[in-house]
């Protein structure tokens, strides 16, 4: 029989901002730009969508180690690389919005985050990991929208009130505070704090210990445990993002 899912050569080596590694069925996803820390560009947001897609669907990923590049996650973002002035560039922005989070989401396996530092520029991406290993360096913050007079809409108003609770979580997005890897550890948003030398090893090897777990048990626990925020995408996520876009558009007309 013609397989029909994608391979591991199929993609492998289609992304600008994604290096793909696989040993022994464990597909380890670094950012980055140019070798260095990601820089949130308007590529990295499309790449990141379809390259989730892809691996979600290749049955041969036991479990996914997401990481970063050098001593950060992902700490800046290039607004310049963003089409942001009119209905219809952000009706390709709120269609990738959605493919980003919810193809994540779509991955059947256990995805574990070795979080090297601070997750600036949209840090829900890595919060959405089953099991996040953070480096006492990192950081949580939502530094590109209320900051900057936008609305948090794309995934991060959800992502950040399930986590944290409601009320920390709004008082997250709406104060732009960063919040350390202490304090993520004692809200229960990271599993656990180690030192930035120790954290890519600790991550690997709790993919190794799930690894050997039969297929079945890791492909539906991932599906039992990330059925809610799956109901809480698919009721808020595309809302969230046309809020975000109508506040965009604003801020523009304000300024021209």
């Amino acid at each position: 029989m013609t397989r029909i899912a994608p391979s591991f050569e199929d993609y492998r080596d289609r992304y600008e901002n994604v290096r793909l590694e696989r040993e022994y069925g464990i597909l380890e996803v670094t950012l980055h730009t140019e070798g260095k820390p990601l820089v949130w560009t308007s590529r990295a947001h499309d790449e990141l969508a379809y390259c989730f897609h892809q691996i979600a669907s290749d049955p041969d990923n036991k479990v996914v180690l997401l990481t970063g590049t050098g001593d950060a996650f992902c700490p800046t973002i290039d607004f310049t690389s963003f089409n942001l002035g009119t209905p219809h560039d952000w009706a390709e922005i709120i269609h990738e919005g959605q493919q980003l989070l919810n193809n994540l989401l779509s991955i059947q396996v256990p995805v574990i985050c070795a979080l090297n530092g601070p997750a600036l520029v949209h840090p829900e991406i890595p919060a959405l990991s089953d099991i996040i290993i953070a480096a006492d360096t990192a950081e949580f913050s939502d530094s590109p929208h209320f900051a900057s007079g936008i609305v948090p809409g794309d995934g991060a108003h959800v992502v950040w009130t399930h986590l944290l609770g409601l009320n920390r979580g709004r008082a997250f997005l709406l104060l732009g505070e960063p919040m350390s890897a202490a304090q993520a550890h004692d809200y229960g948003v990271v599993h656990e704090v180690v030192a930035p030398s120790e954290v890519h090893a600790r991550a690997r090897e709790i993919a190794e210990t799930i690894a050997a777990k039969p297929a079945m048990a890791r492909r539906y626990a991932r599906q039992v445990l990330t059925r809610e925020i799956k109901r809480l995408m698919h009721e808020n996520l595309g809302f969230g993002l046309a809020h975000e876009a109508l506040a965009a558009l604003d801020l523009a007309h304000d300024q021209a």
